[in-house]
């Protein structure tokens, strides 16, 4: 119930703007700012939480953490809440700003991607780490279907963040959440989805 508090929360500072046809838009993403903790382990419990947290236009991004592995949801989630769990099998830290996607529609601007580098431990040395841009669809009102669509590894890839928007831009708008993703790069760290 909190969680759909805190979305409801965001919801109303959707807002109608003038736009280009379609265009990025940046958000930073500070935990200890924008978001608001709606669930979390209780002493004893391990070391998870939940937390709602301020994104585009009165989009929401929902960030669960659980044994140093993060996973993000970007939109509004479905009636109850339950989100599934997407996330590198490896240890893994979100990034802190976010790139939108961004379509006009009449007098609004839709989000329908984002674009956010993760870092995560490398498939060949764990102790090392290895630079991911991770492409997701927007969950809307209507719908509420957002998930990882693509994976671009932006290590050592200097056309990284230019391929990640030509996945974002061509293929998240008609992308069914479960079907397979696009991987770009090797080697790509193992990603993971799974109800919770």
């Amino acid at each position: 119930m909190k969680l759909f508090s805190a979305i409801l929360w965001f919801a109303f500072l959707l807002t109608a703007a003038n736009a280009a046809e379609v265009s990025s838009v940046y958000t930073d993403l500070d935990i200890d700012k924008h978001c608001v903790k709606v669930d979390g382990a209780a002493e004893g419990e391990g070391d998870w939480a939940q937390r709602v947290c301020q994104g585009f236009s009165g989009y929401p991004v929902i960030l669960s953490y659980d044994d140093a592995r993060e996973s993000a949801f970007f939109g509004f989630p479905p009636a109850g809440g339950t989100l599934v769990w997407e996330s590198f099998e490896g240890f893994n830290e979100i990034g802190p700003k976010i790139e939108w996607r961004v379509q006009a529609d009449g007098d609004k601007r839709v989000a329908f991607a984002t674009i956010h580098r993760w870092s995560v431990a490398s498939p060949e040395d764990p102790d090392q780490k290895v630079e991911v841009l991770v492409v997701s669809k927007v969950a809307q009102l209507t719908d509420n279907a957002g998930c990882v669509v693509g994976l671009v590894l932006a290590t050592g890839r200097a056309d990284a963040n230019e391929t990640a928007r030509k996945i974002a831009d061509e293929q998240s708008r008609e992308f069914s959440c479960g079907d397979e993703r696009t991987l770009v790069g090797e080697p790509m760290p193992v990603f993971l989805r799974q109800q919770n």
